[in-house]
């Protein structure tokens, strides 16, 4: 296993993060879950025995239960706390009253308690705010993440699901205000849906910020199960939440490409699809989640994965995105200004 730098810290993360939305079954996300206490148990320990250390969770998934089958999954583990990198995240609606959501420092505050009994843990490594809050000042949210920092109950904060302006905005205020500035993004990001390239990707890597991929296989489109004819009959999770949205035909252009040369690897279309995010230099970590031990295994051994310069080439050929203003104008001018 390969352990990066988490944007502009010293702390180092395992290149694979195990995911957990699937543990626990209640709420919007019953449909994603289903995974119960003793499988989650298995799950996180195959994961450690390949060398991860990070993990990621959200208090919304399951409604909690997701944090509290990840604390007790650590625990029942036996591992050492300080081994582990644990990461989890505020925003999304907690109840039915008007003050349980968003990024108040109410809602911070309340959820950071909360989210610590529920993963049975003193400190949480990674607290991210799972989106924007278009109510909340951007000072209260950041102040709110500083003195959780100071305090001792966070390590880090990080970001998620946030537009390029969004972030830059919450990185200068932070350093013009010396608080604590945000280590990573979260977001959407697979060989199937490139979009983040186009604004994110560049202002990361110039401001030095770790980049988490959610969602590797583009929802289980790039799993293998689907095909241009039979797309919604492959009992995958599509057929029912047909989610996050992608460009299809470019999809299935690319699964053309990648199923011949999976063969090659004796490997899996959805392997190839994690490890061509492994070769791209923005990203620090891509989150893997499973419902079962053999998923889970598949997607592990995407790390072990190479590819040759002219495979590189051949799927970023297929998978390029369409030129879009200002980017076309931007590679023009820049002509006469290469080292």
């Amino acid at each position: 296993m390969k352990y990066n730098l988490l944007g502009n810290t010293g702390l180092k993360v395992s290149e694979l993060c195990l995911g957990t939305m699937t543990f626990g079954a209640k709420g919007r996300f019953k449909d994603i879950g289903g995974v119960e206490q003793k499988d989650a148990d298995s799950l996180l320990q195959q994961a450690l025995d390949e060398g991860v250390n990070f993990i990621d969770t959200a208090n919304v998934y399951s409604e909690g239960l997701s944090e509290e089958i990840t604390g007790k999954a650590i625990k029942n583990s036996g591992v050492s706390r300080k081994d582990l990198i644990l990461a989890t995240k505020v925003r999304g609606s907690m109840g039915e009253g008007p003050n349980q959501k968003g990024l108040t420092r109410h809602h911070i505050i309340n959820q950071v308690e909360e989210s610590l009994k529920r993963l049975n843990t003193d400190y949480i490594d990674l607290y991210q705010m799972h989106s924007h809050d278009p109510l909340t000042p951007i000072d209260e949210t950041l102040r709110a993440f500083d003195d959780l920092v100071r305090s001792g109950k966070v390590r880090y904060v990080g970001a998620s699901n946030v537009a390029a302006w969004q972030l830059m905005k919450a990185l200068d205020h932070s350093k013009f205000h010396h608080l604590e500035r945000f280590a990573s993004l979260q977001a959407y990001y697979t060989i199937a849906g490139r979009d983040l390239e186009r604004e994110i990707i560049p202002l990361l890597q110039d401001q030095k910020v770790g980049l988490m991929v959610w969602s590797p296989l583009a929802g289980g489109l790039l799993s293998g199960k689907y095909s241009r004819d039979d797309e919604k009959k492959s009992g995958g999770r599509r057929d029912d939440f047909d989610f996050p949205p992608v460009n299809k035909e470019r999809a299935f252009d690319i699964l053309d490409l990648l199923k011949p040369m999976a063969e090659e690897k004796n490997a899996s279309a959805a392997q190839l699809s994690i490890a061509w995010l492994l070769q791209q230099p923005a990203v620090t970590s891509v989150i893997v989640g499973a419902k079962n031990a053999d998923q889970l295994e598949q997607n592990l051994k995407s790390s072990k994965i190479e590819f040759s310069e002219e495979e590189l080439q051949k799927l970023d050929e297929v998978s390029q995105l369409p030129a879009e203003y200002p980017g076309w104008m931007l590679d023009f001018t820049k002509e006469d200004r290469q080292l």
